[in-house]
This record gives C-alpha cells, sequence and structure tokens, in this order.
C-alpha cells in the first residue's frame, strides 16, 4: 500500500523547488494534491506533470498565502473536489535580506507576512478540516537560518524562527485533535532562492566545501523528509524541528 493511500493534501508554494517536489511524490505515494502557488502558470505546469504519471492526482490553485479570505477559498475547493483534507505543507515562502539599516516596518511586515503569518494563518483555516477527518498532519517549512542563524538575514531569520516557535505551540494545541504538527529546517538546498543568494560557480564551491556531505540537498531530500512526517511512519512524531542540512551547521 502507497504510504499516503486515501489521503488529501494541501501544498503550498508548489510551483517549483521544494513545493513541486513534495506535491510530485505526495501524488505518487497515493494522496490527492491541492497544490498553490501565487505564481498559477508555474503550478499548473506542475500539476500537469503529475496528472501525466497519476491521472486526477493533483489540482492547482492560485493562492496568496497572506490572504486569509484566499485560504478559505482554497480549503473550499479542496473539500468541494477531494470531500476533505488530512494533510498541510505551509511550503511557501520568500528570501527577505536586506540589513538592519535598510529595513522598514513595511519590509517587515512584508516578510513576516509571507513566511510566519502564512502559516500561523493556514494552520488556524486549515486544522479543523483536518480534525473533521479524523486527524492527520501539518508540515511547516521553516530554515537553517532560525537555528544557527546562518546568513544574517535578520528578517527572514525572525520570520523562520516564529514558524519554529508557532510549530511548537500548534503541536500543544491540536495534539487533542490528533494532528500532529511538525517542522522541516533545511540548509543549502539546490532551488532558486538558493542560486538567487550564491550567484556564482566558486561561492557554490564554497558552500559545499562546508558541508560534510559533499553536496547541496536537492529538493527531493526534502520531500522525502516531508513524506515521513505527513505519513502515518511519523505518528508519535509532534512539535519537533526536523533539520536537514548534511551536516552543515557542525
Amino acid at each position: 500500500m502507497k504510504r499516503l493511500e486515501g489521503k488529501v493534501a494541501i501544498v503550498t508554494g508548489a510551483g517549483g523547488g521544494q513545493g513541486a517536489a513534495e506535491a510530485t511524490i505526495f501524488a505518487q505515494e497515493g494522496a490527492k494534491v491541492i497544490a498553490t502557488d501565487l505564481a498559477f502558470e508555474n503550478v499548473q505546469n506542475v500539476v500537469n506533470k503529475i496528472n501525466e504519471e497519476n491521472p486526477g492526482s493533483a489540482i492547482a490553485l492560485k493562492h496568496d498565502v497572506s490572504s486569509e479570505e484566499q485560504w478559505k477559498t482554497v480549503v473550499e475547493e479542496a473539500v468541494g473536489k477531494f470531500e476533505k483534507i488530512d494533510i498541510l505543507v505551509n511550503n511557501a515562502g520568500i528570501l527577505a535580506t536586506k540589513p538592519y539599516q535598510e529595513t522598514n516596518i513595511d519590509y517587515w511586515n512584508f516578510g513576516m507576512n509571507i513566511n510566519a503569518w502564512s502559516q500561523f494563518v493556514g494552520m488556524k483555516i486549515v486544522a479543523p478540516y483536518i480534525k473533521e477527518a479524523g486527524g492527520g498532519s501539518i508540515v511547516n517549512i521553516g530554515s537553517m537560518a532560525s537555528i544557527d542563524n546562518s546568513g544574517g538575514f535578520n528578517v527572514y531569520t525572525a520570520s523562520k524562527g516564529a514558524v519554529e516557535a508557532l510549530t511548537r505551540s500548534a503541536a500543544v494545541q491540536f495534539g487533542p485533535d490528533n494532528i500532529r504538527v511538525n517542522s522541516i529546517h533545511p540548509g543549502a538546498i539546490a532551488t532558486k532562492m538558493l542560486t538567487d543568494t550564491i550567484s556564482t560557480d566558486e561561492a557554490m564551491q564554497g558552500v559545499i566545501g562546508m558541508i560534510p556531505l559533499g553536496r547541496v540537498g536537492d529538493p527531493i531530500d526534502v520531500a522525502k523528509l516531508a513524506l515521513f512526517l505527513a505519513s502515518d511512519d511519523s505518528d508519535y512524531i509532534s512539535g519537533t524541528a526536523n533539520i536537514i542540512d548534511g551536516a552543515m551547521r557542525l
């Protein structure tokens, strides 16, 4: 039996990178997937590929994760199409890297809204539906930046620290409803976010030199961890911050 057979999952930020990998592997493992992204064309392309391999497994929705109203719409679409929700992967996020002296309240709110508020409101809106389905799993995507302060990215670091803290509090609040809540904290993963930060081969080799496993991670590495946390294989794991960085932090 496939690991997510009979499950329904929402995956945000699924238009590329880790989110696309998560949506794809979830469908391969039997889930029905609601893949969302602000860039609708990108996420539709991902869903088209998923449905070529597993027909009828996924739908694509345009989604501003900072909008509570759009979260309600996503949930309505999900339940209308697949009748329930078992899993939420809060993957969508941005890299907010301005130094302190260049950060104003608008930039602060921009980063916090996309990276932290979005996950809070996503859990708020989706958790009652997971409870109604008998319980399930929420996976929040954080970052190693909140654990080792890598990069000193200020707003980004603070927003991902909020993700880690929100995950712990949600695990306590939603545990009685049989909802597990865990976070994943990737290090250097081969996504556009990484290449936007590290733009030369020399700089990339410098990063690789700091990773004992000798490579940057692939989005599928993160997706496989998300799959484990979403599946019943992790049914007594909740409130944890799961580091996936090839031992770079050491």
